[in-house]
């Protein structure tokens, strides 16, 4: 009942014109951020292991600003999945077509890191470009048909889940569909090597090495940005990648990550810090979430 509760009022709020949202969400991440004690332990956690430097008052002040932006996301969802096709270009506009479309004679892999425009960029790309994607099932059933039906509902655009593996991702790159894709998260030891993040061990997954050499693929990052207010968000294509995969997967995870930690630091209140990004520890290793 909670759950479709929630729905309808993120359906009555998509309504709204973009600057009023904005500031709405930014209230509810406020109001996660008080509620969440057990994310707020998650989100504290992983900003100390990343930027130890920094005084605790001022990494506090870092995840307070992430809710805010998380909240944000999650209210302005509600456009991606009922607003026309229209508004969302609007929303979302697009920065460095041109280092997609200097590769686009071959497979392209879209590196997608876990920004909090992730979805915002991803959606907006299917409203003018055929891809293939692909997304974790989710526990609540109403979550993830809305999250299934944002990402498809332009069409041309099928999405893998997870727990199907690469083989239908790679099917469809090779009828020419370029794969959104978001390796950067804690998927277990299984396909992982311990690379550094942000200096700190981390079970990284060599998918996308593996599947650059499977398919021949170049890699293009594509991160999208949260603009203030009523904004919207920018998503910003980088130039593909030279020499990858390089000598072993273990080098190409170690150069993900650290792309990813040059976008974090230059907006860091906006990564996807209430994940355990941790969570594996190499063996012997203590637990850092428990």
């Amino acid at each position: 009942m909670m759950a479709r509760l929630g729905i309808f009022l993120i359906w009555l709020l998509h309504f709204l014109p973009l600057g009023v949202l904005a500031r709405l969400g930014e209230g509810f991440g406020l109001l996660l951020y008080g509620l969440g004690r057990e994310r707020r332990r998650v989100a504290r956690t992983n900003l100390r292991l990343c930027f130890p430097e920094m005084a605790d008052s001022e990494r506090e002040r870092l995840v307070r600003r992430h809710f805010r932006a998380f909240g944000r996301s999650v209210l302005e969802r509600g456009i991606l999945w009922w607003s026309p096709k229209s508004r969302i270009q609007k929303l979302v506009g697009i920065e460095g077509l041109e280092h997609w479309r200097a590769v686009a004679d071959k497979p392209v892999i879209w590196l997608a890191p876990h920004f909090v425009g992730l979805d915002m960029g991803g959606v907006r790309l299917t409203t003018e470009f055929p891809l293939v994607s692909m997304y974790s099932r989710q526990k609540n059933p109403l979550f993830d048909a809305l999250l299934l039906h944002s990402r498809t509902r332009f069409g041309n655009s099928p999405m893998a889940s997870r727990q199907d593996g690469l083989k239908p991702v790679v099917r469809e790159m090779r009828k020419g569909r370029p794969f959104y894709y978001l390796p950067d998260m804690d998927f277990g030891a299984r396909d992982a090597v311990f690379v550094p993040f942000f200096g700190v061990p981390a079970a990284t997954i060599t998918a996308l090495s593996r599947l650059a050499k499977i398919t021949g693929a170049a890699v293009v990052p594509s991160v999208t940005r949260q603009l203030p207010g009523g904004e919207g968000y920018v998503l910003r294509f980088y130039p593909a990648w030279e020499n990858f995969p390089g000598a072993d997967a273990d080098s190409d995870a170690r150069r993900m990550n650290a792309f990813i930690e040059e976008r974090i630091r230059e907006m860091p209140e906006q990564y996807f810090w209430l994940h355990k990004r941790f969570k594996t520890r190499p063996p012997g290793e203590k637990r850092f979430y428990s």
